[in-house]
């Protein structure tokens, strides 16, 4: 007995010896490789409700926030055939137009890897109660398995609206708490709209 125990004492002792600490680097191969984030908008320039005519998108200015935040890459979805109206009203029954459709856009340029992004921002004006037709075109173009979906929009009274649940419904991945900012903030309350920002990155773990 004493003897089967000795030679169990020096089994573990040889096991022990010869494991391998786990270090940085192995612990870095072994983490998942999609911890990179990605933040994707639509912005439109031009006349826009109660900011007059921009030189820079009210959702373009919130993007660049949080991509500097947190260290992601801006990706900006643009029309390949780009006859939206520059003024507010045409482009309004544009918008309301391609949602009556359920029209899908399409995009000039493409996020060569997209897989190698975790999470993604997604961001752009909210168009009657809903994202712009070409933010579907750009969901549905990928797979988004496995990762987490933070939503954003500007907006000037309409907030999220149902905005999360269509991009959940879109993209089956995990959807984190959105954000609204007016766009008149954006436009014109840049300390304002950071400070926003920040918070609500700091709730989602950034």
């Amino acid at each position: 007995m004493k003897k089967l125990s000795l030679c169990l004492l020096a089994l573990c002792f040889t096991v022990a010896c010869n494991a391998k600490p786990q270090t940085a680097e192995s612990a870095t191969q072994t983490s998942p490789k999609n911890q990179k984030v990605l933040v994707v908008y639509f912005s439109r320039t031009g006349e826009q409700y109660s900011v007059g005519n921009i030189k820079e998108g009210n959702t373009a200015i919130i993007a660049k926030m949080i991509a500097a935040k947190t260290g992601g890459d801006l990706f900006e979805i643009k029309l390949k055939n780009d006859t939206y109206p520059t003024q507010y009203m045409p482009l309004t029954q544009v918008a309301q137009q391609e949602k009556k459709a359920n029209a899908r856009p399409e995009i000039s340029g493409k996020v060569e890897n997209f897989a190698d992004y975790g999470t993604v921002f997604i961001g752009g004006p909210n168009w009657w109660s809903d994202y712009p037709m070409v933010l579907y075109t750009f969901m549905e173009q990928y797979d988004w398995t496995g990762k987490k979906v933070a939503p954003f929009v500007t907006h000037e009274g309409s907030g999220l609206s149902s905005i999360p649940s269509s991009v959940k419904k879109t993209t089956k991945a995990d959807i984190l708490s959105g954000l609204a900012i007016y766009g008149h903030e954006a436009q014109r309350d840049h300390e304002g709209s950071q400070l926003k920002v920040d918070s609500w990155l700091k709730k989602l773990g950034f």
